[in-house]
C-alpha cells in the first residue's frame, strides 16, 4: 500500500524536480563561473602555499612562508602600499559617487543637446582605460606635454611640472584619471534610478512646502539607495583591483611610494615568483570581502525604504 507524503517531503521533492528542470539552462553559466571563476580562485590559493621560482619551477609546499614575505618583505614599506590601497579605494569611489549624482541630476533635466551631452558622457567608459591614462601620461609630460603646457599658458603653473616624475603627484594623477574613467557608469547607473523617481511624489512633497534640497534628500536619495548600492559595490571592486591606470601613470617610478597591494603582486611575481605574489593576492582577496562586508553592514542597501 503507498505511503502518504507529508507536505515538507512533497515540497522537497517539488524543488528538486524543479532543480532538474532547470539545470540544463543553469549548466552553462555553471561551466563558466567553474571555469572562470572558481578554479583560478583555487589554483591561487594552491600556489600561494607552494614554493615555486620565478621561472615557475615548483619546489615544494611553503607553508606559511609565503605569506610572511609579502607581507614582510625588507625593501616593501607594506604598511604604507595598504594606506595607499585605502586611500586609493576610498576617494575614487567616494569622488565618484558624489559627482556622478550631481552629473545624472544634471542629465535627468530637459534641455537642448541633452541627448549629445549624454552621449559625450559615454566616452572615457567606450574607450580603453590604458589609452586614456597613456593620453593623460604623455600630456602631463614637463618636456612635451600638451596638458602642462596649457596649464603654464592659463597661469595656473609658473613652469611645467614633472606630474608623473615623482610617486605623490602620479599617484594622485591615477586617482584623477580613476575617477574620470568611473564616471560614465555610475553616472548612467544614477540616471537610471533617477527615471524610477515618481512624479507625483515630487509634486506632492511640493505642494507640502518641501523645498528642492528637502525634496532631493528626503525623497530622491532614499528612492536611488538601491541604485548607489551597486554603482558603488561595482566600483569598490573594480577600484580596489584596478590595475592599468596605475601601472601607466606610476609604474615606470622607482621604489613602492605609489603602490598598491594589487601592483604590488605584480611587482612581487616579477621579483619574488608566483607563489609570493599568490600570497599576497589572497590578502587582497580577503581584503576587499572584508570592505563589503563592513560597507554592506553600514548601509544595508535590501533595507525597505
Amino acid at each position: 500500500m503507498a505511503t502518504a507524503l507529508h507536505p515538507p517531503e512533497v515540497r522537497r521533492r517539488g524543488r528538486g524536480r524543479a532543480l532538474l528542470a532547470a539545470l540544463p539552462w543553469l549548466a552553462p553559466a555553471l561551466v563558466l563561473i567553474i571555469g572562470v571563476v572558481l578554479y583560478p580562485a583555487g589554483y591561487m590559493i594552491y600556489t600561494a602555499f607552494r614554493k615555486i621560482t620565478k621561472i615557475g619551477v615548483e619546489t615544494g609546499a611553503a607553508g606559511w612562508s609565503n605569506f610572511r614575505t609579502a607581507l614582510t618583505f625588507p625593501a616593501v614599506p607594506i604598511g604604507k602600499v595598504f594606506l595607499n590601497t585605502f586611500v586609493w579605494t576610498v576617494v575614487v569611489v567616494v569622488a565618484t559617487v558624489l559627482l556622478s549624482l550631481a552629473l545624472a541630476q544634471f542629465l535627468d533635466k530637459t534641455f537642448r543637446g541633452r541627448k549629445l551631452v549624454r552621449l559625450a558622457v559615454v566616452v572615457p567608459w567606450a574607450a580603453s582605460v590604458v589609452m586614456t591614462s597613456t593620453v593623460f601620461y604623455y600630456g602631463l609630460n614637463r618636456d612635451y606635454g600638451l596638458i602642462n603646457k596649457a596649464l603654464v599658458d592659463l597661469g595656473i603653473l609658473s613652469a611645467p611640472y614633472g606630474f608623473t616624475q615623482n610617486a605623490t603627484s602620479a599617484f594622485w594623477v591615477a586617482v584623477f584619471v580613476a575617477v574620470f574613467v568611473s564616471l560614465p557608469f555610475t553616472t548612467y547607473t544614477v540616471l537610471a534610478g533617477l527615471q524610477s523617481v515618481p512624479g507625483e511624489v515630487l509634486e506632492a512633497a511640493q505642494v507640502d512646502g518641501a523645498g528642492p534640497a528637502v525634496r532631493y534628500l528626503r525623497v530622491v536619495l532614499p528612492i536611488l539607495r538601491p541604485a548607489i548600492a551597486v554603482a558603488t559595490l561595482i566600483n569598490i571592486i573594480n577600484v580596489f583591483n584596478s590595475l592599468p591606470i596605475l601601472r601607466v601613470l606610476t609604474g615606470s617610478l622607482p621604489g613602492y611610494g605609489a603602490d598598491i597591494t594589487t601592483t604590488l603582486i605584480f611587482k612581487y611575481k616579477t621579483a619574488l615568483g608566483p607563489g609570493v605574489s599568490s600570497a599576497l593576492s589572497v590578502v587582497n582577496f580577503l581584503v576587499v570581502l572584508v570592505i563589503i562586508a563592513i560597507y554592506l553592514a553600514v548601509v544595508r542597501p535590501t533595507r525597505e525604504v
